[in-house]
């Protein structure tokens, strides 16, 4: 029975498009100008990280979690 090939998955870095690899020191970037590209794309706002959580169910399930209050608490 041959020996099955691995599939090799093609990587690339994500501000210029260059092969890298999973080893290499500034993995996922091809370079330490394309990490610092990207964070000044974060730094600007270009980048977010989603849209707001409009379910009801989800808000009060995170109000739990991060201590903030629920409507109709009787807290105060």
């Amino acid at each position: 029975m041959p020996a099955k090939k691995k599939s090799v998955k093609t990587l690339r870095c994500p501000t210029c498009g260059m092969l890298v690899r999973a080893q290499d020191e500034d993995f996922p970037f091809c370079s330490d100008r394309c990490r610092k590209i990207d964070l000044g794309k974060w730094a600007m706002g270009v980048y977010k990280i989603s849209s707001p959580v409009l379910d009801p169910e989800v808000l009060e399930d995170l109000g739990g979690l991060t201590g903030g209050h629920r409507k109709g608490s009787d807290d105060e």
